[in-house]
């Protein structure tokens, strides 16, 4: 039978698992594969494994509780393998890079953060400090433009809101950086200018969730801030 594999940890993690659940209906009992230094947490993997809510908050409660009592490499939900000497297999050959990657995230958290400012005081900002934007939005309004100056306007305004988003993102970040000990950036979606995690020693959490809160009240209204976590550090295993 297929393996679904939760998390990677050193063989010293105390693996406190009693009352918490693995992945199917009904849940499958968790047990570990061990390999020299290396322990990993697996269940039986379902057939019709899909991410369903109970699964995924199945998965999610294997984290929690690991990372509550030590670090771990929390993987992605849906990972499986053909069973347990693959699993061992994996975990003798990459080794040097689990141990490394255990290191770098002993003792921390993830925090995500996703930044959009609104888009109608965007483009009043836009046109109140661009003198060719401005003056080009009244020649149309007064109807003396010709037909390719809302083409023009358009490119231009974009040209305008792509640049202050890129600084604007990295300011945030470069605010909140030395209070992290690594980033990850993903691709922005709707709205957002900045999506972006950070890797959080607990010893910085209160600095860096006060400093997020200052710039977050620094920007002002026109800016909605959201901050998801504390996580499991998925985005840098």
């Amino acid at each position: 039978m297929a393996v679904y594999v939760y998390s990677i940890a050193d063989k010293e993690h105390p693996l406190q698992l009693d009352g918490v659940d693995g992945v199917g209906d009904p849940p499958s009992p968790l047990r570990t594969v061990n390999s020299g230094s290396l322990t990993a947490v697996v269940s039986d993997a379902p057939e019709d494994l899909r991410p369903k809510r109970r699964d995924l908050t199945a998965h999610q409660e294997v984290q929690n509780r690991l990372m509550t009592h030590g670090t771990v490499l929390p993987l992605r939900f849906g990972l499986t393998a053909a069973d347990d000497d693959a699993v061992r297999t994996v975990l003798e050959e990459r080794a040097a890079e689990y141990t490394e990657r255990l290191r770098a995230l002993e003792d921390c958290t993830e925090y995500h953060l996703k930044v959009r400012q609104d888009e109608e005081a965007l483009l009043r900002q836009v046109l109140e400090e661009s003198s060719t934007a401005r003056e080009l939005n009244n020649t149309i309004l007064k109807g003396t433009a010709g037909p390719e100056a809302p083409l023009a306007l358009g490119e231009l305004v974009a040209q305008e809101v792509q640049a202050r988003q890129e600084a604007l993102a990295a300011g945030v970040v470069e605010a909140l950086r030395p209070f992290s000990r690594d980033t990850e950036s993903s691709q922005p979606t709707g709205e957002d200018f900045l999506s972006v995690s950070f890797l959080v020693a607990h010893e910085q959490e209160e600095l860096f969730l006060t400093t997020e809160l200052s710039v977050a009240n620094q920007m002002g209204d026109d800016f909605e801030f959201r901050l998801n976590g504390p996580l499991p550090p998925y985005s840098f295993v």
